[in-house]
């Protein structure tokens, strides 16, 4: 899949040090505003523990698990929108990725130096959506006069796409992102040509000591509340935590330290989880004897799209697919022991896939 999340947030909040830990880049992640010009990109491998199950169950050659892409965009400033402190660079690596990962400091470290001089999570993420927002409001007022030329002609369309333009522009004069717009059914389409940066999905992930991991502190507390309202997920992450756990050799290593640390499991799990959610993905899955593997897909795809992610061969010859129920094939432990069972389904063009489907597709070229 080429869908991709950006980590975005003021310099110095750690979203270079969150990004090695995700993907263990060695990205630089240095204690001044800018350290990372160009974005990083890096690919993340998505725990999934249906993966390991499968793999003790078929013990294939090799297993391959599925990944998300994501980019370590250098931090924003006060002006970003207006090119302050390489703001359109900034702003325009932001246009490329499909979804936000916005990273807010969370903690107290005089070493640490702040672009504002406080640690103020709830300002930050104000200076960031505003920022956002301008440069939004910019493209609206651009589409406007464009579209307001073309209404003269008085096509009835014209006239509708200018009345949502003018609406879009007022819902973001007053400092609201194009996600918290209410749309109808006949501005959407208006509303996908514009490319809003405030329309991508949000995920805020809350940078904390080590101390705050589990149950937080003042600063998370604070910005939970400022957020209460948004279609959002709040995480808590350490990133110095999460560096440390990514320096570790061993997946039993790495479970000893959390489990330490009286975690769960580590915070970049979580996040590279809601990552996957927030970008509308499941996975499917190929299990036989020479391996077992994971697929990225959309939420919605039917089976011969799902087919071409494997090969483009395969959804243009697609026959149908026969598909198990992940559960089915736990339960009973073996493909063969499936179908006789009578619990493996043939689907055809029609079928939209579900997460955890362990499929096989026929097909003819």
């Amino acid at each position: 899949m080429s869908l991709k999340c950006g980590i975005v947030g003021l310099p110095n909040v750690g979203k270079s040090t969150l990004f090695n830990a995700l993907t263990s880049a060695k990205a630089l992640a240095a204690n001044y505003p800018f350290a990372t010009k160009d974005p990083n990109v890096g690919m993340i491998t998505v725990p999934d523990p249906r993966l390991d199950k499968l793999t003790e169950i078929v013990n294939p050659q090799k297993t391959i698990p599925t990944t998300v892409e994501i980019v370590d965009i250098a931090g924003l400033i006060k002006g970003a929108s207006k090119g302050e402190g390489l703001g359109n660079q900034f702003l325009g690596n932001i246009r490329e990725v499909d979804a936000i990962l916005h990273v807010v400091r969370c903690f107290d470290n005089d070493n640490v130096i702040h672009v504002d001089g406080s640690i103020d999570p709830v300002r930050d993420k104000d200076i960031i959506d505003t920022e956002l927002i301008f440069k939004d409001l910019d493209t609206c007022e651009k589409r406007l006069e464009k579209l307001k030329k073309q209404a003269k002609s008085g096509d009835k369309g014209d006239i509708k796409n200018v009345e949502t333009a003018e609406a879009f522009k007022a819902h973001l004069e007053q400092g609201k992102t194009a996600r918290s717009f209410s749309l109808e059914e006949d501005q959407i389409d208006l509303y996908k040509e514009m490319y809003f940066l405030t329309a991508k999905p949000i995920l805020y992930v809350c940078n904390v000591d080590e101390d705050s991991a589990i149950s937080g502190n003042d600063h998370t507390r604070a910005f939970a509340e400022a957020v209460k309202d948004e279609d959002a997920e709040v995480l808590l992450v350490s990133a110095g935590i999460e560096a440390d756990i990514s320096e570790l050799e061993t997946k039993e290593e790495r479970l000893e330290f959390v489990q330490e640390m009286g975690l769960e499991e580590p915070g970049v799990n979580r996040l590279i989880n809601s990552s996957y959610k927030l970008l509308k993905l499941i996975t499917y899955f190929t299990a036989g004897e020479k391996e077992v593997r994971a697929w990225t897909i959309t939420i919605g795809t039917r089976a011969p799209q799902a087919a071409g992610v494997i090969h483009t061969d395969f959804e243009k010859g697609f026959i149908r697919a026969e598909v198990i129920q992940y559960e089915d094939f736990i339960n009973y432990g073996s493909e063969s022991a499936v179908k006789e069972a009578g619990k493996m389904s043939i689907e055809g063009k029609d079928y939209v896939c579900q997460d955890g489907d362990i499929m096989h597709f026929r097909f003819n070229v």
